[in-house]
């Protein structure tokens, strides 16, 4: 192999390690959470708003910066797509809280409306601000579900989206391969700027490899 092609596989593994070690300690405190509480599901234990996803995170995890509804410090101004395309999404609002982590992760936490589907969202950016801050190789989103399982989002067409495609309510964690697959493409691999869905999926298929 060239050197190029040796340091882009170090660091696509590098950002997967930093993710797969965020997502092992966010699934040990969800368990934690849920067995503090004596609760059989998260719903249950408490975790039914943003507040108390916030308060969770505040919680089990050592936050040193409370970012708010300010993008920066905790994220870049800016991020882009696999192909180049530039993000418009909505990374840090009232809605969207940010918070950098004691492990140099920043994150952004959202709850959506309804008792359906799942609990929480959260992205992510392992390295922080630094680069390179594109969806699918440091900066991700995933989804917390009411049976603790953390996964991606279900997506279904919709001719009544700007984007062709809508959230599938009906679908829970775990997601299927075929599914994950289907969101990948869809989404993490398109030109869309404000979809991305299906990268943190992918690599639950594949085994925590970065194939793509």
């Amino acid at each position: 192999m060239t050197v190029p092609t040796l340091m882009q596989n170090y660091q696509k593994k590098s950002y997967v390690t930093q993710l797969h070690k965020a997502y092992n300690e966010l699934s040990q405190a969800l368990v934690q959470y849920q067995t503090d509480r004596n609760a059989v599901n998260l719903r249950e234990a408490g975790i039914n708003s943003l507040d108390s996803a916030l308060a969770f995170i505040n919680s089990y995890f050592k936050v040193i910066t409370n970012c708010g509804a300010d993008t920066e410090p905790c994220f870049a101004s800016e991020y882009h797509k696999l192909d180049g395309t530039k993000m418009d999404d909505e990374r840090c609002s009232n809605t969207h809280p940010c918070l950098i982590l004691a492990s140099g992760a920043s994150i952004s936490v959202y709850h959506p409306s309804g008792n359906v589907g799942p609990l929480f969202q959260v992205i992510i950016d392992v390295n922080g601000q630094k680069g390179p801050n594109i969806a699918g190789r440091d900066f991700f989103s995933f989804y917390v579900y009411n049976n603790g399982v953390i996964d991606d989002l279900a997506t279904k067409e919709s001719e009544d989206s700007p984007n062709g495609f809508e959230w599938d309510a009906s679908v829970t964690a775990p997601l299927t391969k075929e599914i994950r697959e289907t969101n990948f493409n869809r989404g993490c691999m398109s030109n869309r700027p404000r979809e991305w869905n299906g990268c943190f999926g992918k690599l639950l298929n594949d085994n925590w490899e970065m194939n793509y």
